[in-house]
């Protein structure tokens, strides 16, 4: 019989001497300390251990049959942990082996992922060994009692084959089989070669709804009734299955027991032939569990991957697979969608005043009224933040622009009413068409969110329907590609940095100056200013992930900076962004970098503008006093560039101030510019503070300097900017 070959296998994997140990286990991971603790960890409490450090590596070590459990990792550098797992469950000779995963993806998805390729288990990194040892302890305890109920049920099947050819011995097998079955945790039926109803245990009893002795004689189908969970369509009855193609028959997926009192239960079961000495079939056996509440924990995790806990809406991961789709059926076919991105005004005003308990509750309040606005086969999302995302499907898009306009009245009119207090808002709305021209979910959410932006730079509570031909969307997208290019370059550090020289024009100085500079590669190779890509790292807020790559990198090198074109004894200038001041966070780390690369602070000079200053000018002063603490020193760049150049330099601790270019490259036939360079440099130094004249491209312009006692000078005219290549 085929049950008898498959239990055989079953006991032949486990049969190894090898089994004197409590368990066998294949550990995968491609990291060495995880598998020597693991190893080390599992080995001293008795079990068997082997490794693996590659997929390919896995497949093949799974195949000895002793291997009772797999603790499998998702990143590996071949094929990932779940590729690794199908294969196995694929393979008959691998697929009763529990795999556990482990993975610093902690992610419900990543969760969901491993369970539905095959996986028993979940545990996240970095692991508690006394986790992993009771998981693998429970499963390995989970494994034997399944083996053992399978024993069992072949001792079963081959009672009823011999039950004839054993008359004398019926009634204590009989008896054997009924307490077997009465204590298992199973529901079992077996019925005669007609498919009527033999046996029922207490399980199938309580499971069914039906009485042993009620259910007797009577057909199967009557008693298991069984319907798909999705179509509500009857499922074909296993057991009439397995006679008519004389086979083992198992359920499909999402199948659903109606009880005799109307209630539901997801169930798995199997079926299997029952045949005599000679093959001859004397009915089946049908074994099933209910599985209600795991199914209902998969469903649940599967609604909260692609589900906003907050609002109940689709989240942005589940709206864009939607849009995905959506574009694909403009491609197959002349249909027409709309896609609206919502981003509410005033938001951060109600959470500032209010509180996050009141900006959540504001939330939830929205998401009612905005499903009244939309249509019952539209589709509205939350993308994250106070951004709303509205797929409306087969919309025109002078329909879709009414739309918007009515949700954008809607919002206005709202009043939000918290702790006595009343508040308003509004909401911007980029709405664009999505037709056969649309090629990707990229162009489409892009051009959505440069037309919400437009929208709130006419002032907010706005409605704004992206044209291909506008300037401004142009503009955006071409510097939405830039920030693509930023963040690529952060990802596979595409940027390099530079040195220019600072020379001392009126005296020898103690320590010579270097200005370091930053630049980045394009996608081409090709080299980018810093004004070519600065402006789109502020505004899209990735300028301080920029001046972090720039410390670290620098900082981590510092040591190999002399002997190339530095100076053994250097005071480096690094500029730091109004962005990156006005970041605590970014403060800790700046601190942490110089005690963990032994940087001496005095050798650090750190370059703002006034503009970042006057941007806020509190965190500024807090920003310098704080690292001039530890002995770094400030410059002050662009003097000149603001109104009130003079009172900042009053209330700052400023060591260096660098007259702005723009004033300086004119001193030789302009003597407004003259004046004004001649007269911040008096100030400077009125209040012991030297400086540094930018923009300095020929000798006219150094002289002249030199004879207003001008301390340092920078530009094309001393030194061009230079790659800095450190030695290792």
């Amino acid at each position: 019989m085929e049950i008898s070959r498959s239990v055989d296998r079953t006991r032949d994997r486990v049969s190894d001497p090898a089994t004197n140990y409590r368990g066998n286990i294949l550990i995968v991971d491609d990291r060495h300390d995880n598998l020597r603790l693991l190893s080390l960890t599992l080995s001293a409490h008795g079990y068997k251990v082997r490794c693996a450090t590659t997929g390919a590596m896995a497949i093949r070590a799974a195949q000895s049959p002793w291997t009772a459990l797999i603790l499998l990792d998702i990143k590996l550098p071949d094929i990932d942990g779940y590729e690794v797992c199908k294969q196995l469950k694929s393979d008959e000779q691998t697929a009763g082996i529990p795999i556990i995963f482990l993975s610093a993806l902690n992610e419900t998805f990543n969760k969901v992922q491993g369970l539905a390729v095959g996986g028993v288990d979940y545990i996240a990194k970095p692991f508690q060994i006394e986790e992993v040892l009771a998981r693998v302890e429970t499963h390995l305890t989970i494994r034997r009692l399944q083996q053992s109920l399978q024993e069992q049920n072949l001792r079963l099947l081959r009672e009823i084959e011999e039950r004839q050819h054993l008359e004398e011995s019926l009634f204590a097998e009989k008896e054997l089989a009924q307490v077997t079955l009465q204590s298992i945790g199973d529901a079992v039926i077996t019925t005669n070669a007609q498919g009527n109803v033999r046996y029922f245990n207490p399980i199938a009893e309580q499971l069914t709804g039906w009485k042993a002795d009620e259910a007797q004689g009577l057909p199967l189908s009557t008693v298991f009734v069984i319907v798909n969970e999705v179509t509500r369509k009857p499922v074909e009855n296993p057991i009439a299955k397995a006679l008519l193609e004389k086979r083992i028959v198992g359920l499909a997926n999402h199948t659903i027991l109606i009880a005799r009192d109307g209630t539901e239960y997801a169930i798995e079961d199997s079926a299997a032939l029952i045949r005599d000495r000679q093959g001859q079939i004397l009915g089946a056996v049908i074994v099933f569990r209910d599985v209600t509440e795991s199914r209902n924990l998969a469903r649940q995790l599967s609604w909260e991957a692609s589900h906003d806990a907050l609002t109940g809406l689709i989240n942005r991961r589940g709206f864009e697979q939607q849009l995905i789709e959506a574009i694909a059926s403009c491609q197959d076919s002349n249909q027409q969608h709309a896609l609206c991105y919502l981003d509410l005004d005033q938001f951060k005003l109600v959470n500032d005043t209010a509180g996050h308990v009141a900006g959540d509750e504001l939330l939830r309040q929205i998401t009612t009224l905005l499903q009244k606005g939309v249509r019952a086969n539209d589709t509205l999302a939350r993308l994250g933040g106070d951004e709303f995302g509205l797929l409306l499907t087969q919309c025109p898009l002078s329909q879709a622009a009414k739309i918007a306009e009515k949700l954008k009245h809607l919002v206005h009119e709202f009043r939000f009413i918290w702790d006595s207090k009343t508040l308003s808002i509004g909401v911007s709305i980029g709405v664009v068409a999505i037709n056969h021209t649309s090629k990707d979910l990229m162009e489409v959410m892009g051009a959505a969110d440069a037309a919400c932006y437009v929208a709130k730079g006419k002032g907010r509570n706005c409605v704004h329907v992206y044209r291909l031909d506008e300037e401004e969307l142009i503009r955006q997208r071409d510097e939405r590609h830039l920030v693509f290019q930023i963040s690529r370059a952060l990802e596979t550090n595409c940027f390099c940095l530079y040195s220019q020289k600072i020379v001392s024009i009126t005296s020898n100085p103690s320590v010579d100056h270097y200005e370091i500079l930053l630049r980045m590669l394009d996608e081409n190779g090709e080299i980018l200013a810093p004004n070519e890509f600065i402006p789109a790292a502020e505004r899209y807020g990735l300028i301080t992930q920029i001046d972090c790559w720039l410390i670290e990198t620098l900082f981590s090198n510092y040591h190999n900076l002399s002997g190339q074109q530095f100076s053994s004894k250097g005071l480096y200038t690094i500029n730091i962004s109004g962005d990156s001041i006005g970041n605590y966070g970014f403060m800790r780390f700046l601190i942490e970098q110089f005690c963990r690369y032994q940087i001496p602070p005095q050798t650090i000079c750190f370059e703002i503008t006034e503009t970042a200053v006057i941007a806020n000018f509190e965190q500024a002063r807090y920003f310098m006093s704080e690292l001039k603490k530890i002995g770094c020193c400030f410059a002050l760049d662009d003097l000149g560039s603001g109104l009130s150049s003079f009172a900042y330099l009053m209330n700052l601790p400023v060591d260096y101030l660098k007259i702005d270019g723009d004033l300086v490259k004119n001193i030789s036939h302009n003597l407004i510019s003259q004046a004004l360079v001649e007269g911040f440099n008096r100030i400077a130094h009125a209040m012991n503070i030297e400086t540094i004249a930018e923009f300095v491209e020929d000798e006219n312009i150094l002289e002249k300097l030199r004879e207003m006692g001008v301390d340092y000078a920078q530009g094309y005219g001393i030194a061009h900017p230079v790659p800095i290549n450190f030695n290792r």
